[in-house]
Order: C-alpha cells, then structure tokens, then sequence
C-alpha cells in the first residue's frame, strides 16, 4: 500500500463510519493498520468502529470529538483519543478479537507500560506522583481491565491529579452511562472540589 493510497482509504474509512457504515470502516481502518500497525489514526479507528458495531452510545460522539481534535493538532489529537480509548473497559479486548490476536502480544507492539507494571512499580514502593508524571512525559499507561481503571481513577483522586481524573471519568460515562462505580466516583470527585472551593 502506498503513503498516497494510505490516505485515500483512511478519508474512505471515515467517510464510511460518517455515514454510518461501521463495518466498512471497520474493514478499511483495518486495511490501513495491517500495512501500517503504528498508524494511531487507523488504530484508534478499529475501535471506534467496533464500538459503534456493538451499539455502544457515544462512539459517534467520540469519533465527532476526535475529528474536532484532529483539526488543531493530528499528532496530539490521535495521543488523546488512543489514551481515552486505552482506558475505556473492554476497548483493546475487541482490537484483539478483530485481528484474532492475543490481547498481550498486541500491547507489546503498542509504546506504553502496563498498568500492572505500573502498579509493580508502586508496590515496590515508588512515588505515585513523581512515577506517573515520569510516565506521562515518556510514554503511557495501558489499562485494559475495568477494576484497574478504577483503581487508576483512585489513585488520580487521591494524589491530587482532579482534572485528568474528570476527563477520564466524563469520557467513560459517556460510554457506560449506568456504570454504578464509576459514578461512585464522579461523586467522589464532585464532593472534594466542592471542598476545595
């Protein structure tokens, strides 16, 4: 597949998903990623699109939002939505299932840490704080079990880090809007920015 090609089926891909063809798009995004496994855009485009297929609400949202994004900034947009889409529950099970791939060895392709490494790290006594903001500024964290993005969102509350915390939770809700803990913990968060205020 040429570089020219490369764009011509990821334009094709999101006019698919548009249009609300989510199985086209699946299949093109897929046809990118094949040829091009570091493409985010593609990557972040199989999820999209198998979310959609699944009728999970909020995946045209998000593809709307990620479009906007990509606008100011491509680079930063395809960072932000890969870690929204990274932290969402079940999300890189389904890439695993659409490329019939275990889910580990895909994560070893992927440029980040696990969230048990991550959480090894922490049990061996590091620094919350000064071991995530290492983290942030060098690569990112994967999170692909829903009690491990609980215990991440915790950890963000805990350690002061509200504002990431709302936008992970936010984007999650819009996702599962009935999830019960994760709305324990919007609460949670709602109750000590009142405080700070």
């Amino acid at each position: 597949m040429s570089i020219i090609s490369k764009y011509k089926i990821l334009t094709q891909a999101k006019d698919s998903f548009s249009k609300a063809e989510y199985k086209t798009a699946l299949e093109k995004f897929a046809q990118v990623l094949q040829s091009y496994p570091n493409s985010k855009e593609a990557y972040n485009g199989v999820i999209l699109s198998e979310m959609a297929m699944s009728g999970e609400s909020g995946a045209e949202a998000l593809f709307d939002y990620y479009e906007i994004l990509k606008e100011e900034d491509k680079e930063q947009a395809d960072n932000i939505m890969s870690a929204i889409l990274k932290d969402m529950d079940g999300s890189l099970e389904k890439l695993g299932q659409v490329f019939a791939q275990p889910l580990r060895e895909r994560l070893e392709l992927e440029d980040g840490i696990l969230y048990s490494d991550f959480k090894a790290l922490l049990d061996d006594g590091a620094d919350f704080r000064e071991t995530f903001e290492n983290i942030m500024f060098s690569t990112r964290v994967i999170i692909s079990e829903k009690e491990d993005f609980i215990d991440f969102l915790e950890r963000l509350i805990e350690h002061d880090f509200t504002e990431m915390a709302l936008t992970y939770l936010e984007n999650a809700l819009s996702i599962f809007p009935s999830d019960k803990l994760l709305r324990r913990l919007l609460k949670k968060l709602a109750k000590g920015r009142v405080i700070e205020n």
